[in-house]
């Protein structure tokens, strides 16, 4: 809010939990205004631009996914930071190379992408794997905002 910069999230996995969040602090209008839930891969090619290629070939749960996702959503809303969530919150739905507990996080800001990848435990239940899977990208943020702003 100081700075003035912008904030949007796309979230798959997290459902709009990331958002909720988010908003639950009075004045984050002030950064956020809009989000969207793209729970679908019709729902990330429409809205963020992911390609039908990187669906096929690499799968909506995945960092080529994330990355899509967060450039498409900066390209589109012109924010300053673009922050989305693609994951498996279980308990099904998980395989072995991605098994349930698998989350990317894409933050793009200041013209560049990071995309992270947590393994939680799958024995978390749904709810709180999501809450977990928020906690990671408020984490992963704050600390790409920090590292840019103080040098650390």
């Amino acid at each position: 809010m100081e700075r003035g910069l912008q904030l949007r999230i796309a979230e798959s996995c997290t459902g709009g939990l990331l958002s909720s969040r988010l908003t639950d602090v009075s004045g984050s209008s002030a950064y956020t205004r809009a989000n969207f839930v793209t729970y679908s891969d019709e729902a990330k090619r429409l809205i963020l631009g992911v390609s039908k290629e990187t669906l096929k070939k690499y799968g909506a749960v995945s960092e080529e996914c994330a990355r899509e996702m967060a450039e498409g959503l900066a390209a589109k809303t012109g924010c300053d930071i673009a922050v989305c969530t693609t994951g498996i919150a279980g308990p099904s739905g998980g395989t072995y190379e991605k098994p349930a507990g698998t989350v990317y996080i894409a933050v793009f800001f200041d013209g560049k992408t990071t995309v992270k990848k947590f393994s939680l435990s799958p024995r978390l239940n749904r709810k709180n794997m999501k809450f977990m899977f928020t906690e990671k990208a408020l984490e992963t943020v704050l600390q790409i905002i920090t590292e840019c702003f103080y040098e650390i």
